[in-house]
């Protein structure tokens, strides 16, 4: 369910504003992203019209903006190699099926309630993919910004096309060079000069405009005697509006496209899903995750019989969407009006954009694609998390995308069932008889101090479950107005790097309250990732208390801490120099 919105005009105009802000992007990235999968440039425009539009009736977020992005054209790209590139009528065919069947997967999903499957998928392989397809998107517009024509075919392996296309094919086109150097400096600056100043992000247009202008005046797209222009151009987009087509299905390809459609059907679901999440944490909106997954669905089965490149949730589009200040899906349906519109008064002019300026552009994307930070994390935190994201990237530039996600996913199955487990959590409490035991409902509420015992595996396919113990500890901390919560960690196994990034997320949240998180029976594998992801950036040493050989000591230790920075210390209270009072300090734990 979304959040209800009192549809005035002021929300309007909160849309309006928003989606045009996206259109602006969302015009030269359809371009772009079409130039990524090696098809024409009309269906990654089509793509942001119909499948933005249809997502955004049916979906669930009010934020999320759907449409190509350089993931899903990057597996398009490597779902259609075996085509000739140059036999258009198969390649265009090819390219509307993987949309239809990728939409299909993704509505069955739905239907079935499978979406839980995508929890199965370790970050690692996601993370690994990023890295893979931000390669490969580098590469593969090198050509373009050299302004020579791309060697080899999509059977060979892409370094060696890369080789023969730079070593073994047409000689370098200077003034190509020249645009797509010029169009990474102008991305660069101004990129800055918005985000400095808060404009409205229109950068990326502004870029592509000023090189065709900058291309026009020096003569190089205006054709010579030989019909042919100094630098090589984006091909013509009809000034009309896309038509529906009904794909033939050749069946001795139906496999291969099948492969590469599921590849994409799962991207998808992952990319869309996860900006959704990430927004709806900031936006405070409620996201039904479910019926997010059939839109997708819909979006992509829609597009395919369309003419449209099939698509997901655009981080960049979303993001924009978002801070513009957006109010409901209605803004996504106002950014593909406006594509539209602009692609029926203005078609005749993207022709004139040089394919060095798009590369240029889509350079730039790729450095932008990977986040760098993560990466670095997700390799430190563990053998198994850094063997996941080597792996799957290796196998995404050696061999292809689809089979890299693929085999991440079967890789992330496998790896789960021998250490699947079901994560638990429970609410202790240290009573005035010095017994530490589980809290029930009788118990009086500590209003101060809360602490919680998380007991299982902490490993990616146990994420979910401990987003809904936090959820639940966060409304505890909240209502009761408590000052300090301490996580028992000395009973969790195998941490890995997504679960230890939302135990820190809670961390940097509840400090931001105002709320102390102290995490006690910390074991020296968990404290060895939690280290290599950034612990000391969010918590200071004092607030960690690691695992000793008294069951119940490093817990006791934490609460000491609590209760003298709370000025507690009563006659029955226990003391912060670690001696007990009482007469007899046993401890017990009770179930």
């Amino acid at each position: 369910m979304g959040i209800t919105v009192k549809y005035d005009w002021a929300t309007a105009r909160r849309d309006l504003v928003a989606g045009l802000t996206v259109a602006a992007v969302s015009l030269p990235q359809g371009m772009a992203y079409a130039l990524i999968a090696g098809v024409d440039p009309k269906f990654g425009v089509y793509s942001a019209i119909i499948v933005t539009t249809i997502a955004s009736i049916f979906g669930s977020s009010s934020h999320l903006i759907n449409g190509p992005t350089s993931a899903i054209s990057l597996l398009v790209f490597s779902s259609l190699a075996f085509i000739d590139p140059d036999n258009h009528t198969a390649l265009f065919e090819g390219l509307f099926l993987i949309a239809i069947l990728a939409g299909t997967f993704q509505i069955l999903i739905a239907v079935f309630r499978l979406g839980d499957l995508t929890r199965y998928i370790s970050e690692s392989v996601i993370v690994g993919f990023m890295a893979a397809a931000a390669f490969l998107l580098a590469v593969g517009q090198i050509g373009n910004a050299l302004g020579v024509k791309a060697k080899g075919n999509g059977n060979m392996q892409v370094l060696h096309r890369l080789w023969l296309t730079v070593f073994n094919g047409d000689a370098v086109n200077l003034r190509a060079v020249f645009l797509s150097v010029t169009t990474v400096a102008l991305a660069i600056v101004l990129r800055r000069i918005v985000k400095r100043y808060g404009w409205p992000q229109i950068d990326l247009m502004t870029v592509l405009v000023i090189a065709a202008l900058i291309a026009y005046a020096a003569g190089w797209s205006i054709p010579g005697a030989n019909e042919k222009t100094a630098v090589p151009l984006s091909l013509k987009i009809p000034q009309s509006l896309p038509s529906p087509h009904i794909p033939h299905v050749d069946f001795s390809t139906f496999g291969e496209l099948s492969r590469g459609a599921l590849a994409i059907a799962f991207i998808g679901l992952i990319e869309a899903l996860s900006i959704a999440k990430a927004i709806a944490h900031q936006s405070q909106q409620k996201v039904d995750y479910n019926r997010q997954i059939l839109a997708e669905g819909l979006a992509n089965l829609t597009g395919g019989f369309f003419q449209s490149l099939p698509g997901s949730g655009s981080l960049t589009r979303s993001a924009i969407n978002f801070q513009a200040g957006a109010a409901s899906r209605f803004s996504g349906i106002i950014s593909a009006a406006a594509v539209a519109v602009a692609l029926l008064l203005f078609a005749p002019l993207l022709h004139y954009i040089p394919q060095a300026a798009l590369a240029g552009l889509l350079l730039i994307t790729a450095v932008r694609l990977v986040d760098y930070r993560r990466l670095i994390d997700t390799v430190k935190a563990s053998r198994y998390d850094a063997g996941l994201v080597i792996l799957t990237a290796l196998t995404g530039v050696i061999i292809d995308l689809d089979k890299a996600v693929l085999l991440g996913i079967g890789l992330s199955i496998l790896l789960f069932v021998p250490r699947a487990a079901k994560l638990k959590a429970s609410e202790l409490i240290v009573t005035r008889d010095r017994v530490v035991r589980e809290r029930i409902p009788s118990d009086p509420v500590d209003a101060s101090i809360v602490i919680y015992d998380l007991e299982g595996e902490l490993f990616f396919g146990a994420a979910p479950e401990l987003d809904r113990y936090l959820g639940t500890l966060q409304e505890r901390v909240r209502t009761d107005s408590a000052k300090f919560v301490v996580l028992r960690l000395k009973r969790v196994r195998h941490p890995d790097a997504v679960c230890v990034e939302r135990l820190l997320r809670f961390a940097r949240e509840q400090e931001a309250h105002g709320i102390t998180v102290l995490l006690a029976g910390v074991r020296p594998d968990t404290l060895t990732v939690l280290d290599n992801m950034g612990l000391q950036r969010w918590l200071p040493k004092e607030q960690i208390f690691p695992e000793e050989d008294t069951e119940y000591s490093a817990t006791l230790k934490a609460v000491r801490y609590a209760r003298a920075k709370l000025a507690d210390e009563s006659a029955d209270a226990i003391p912060t120099n670690g001696v007990y009072s009482h007469p007899n300090p046993v401890l017990y734990y009770l179930v």
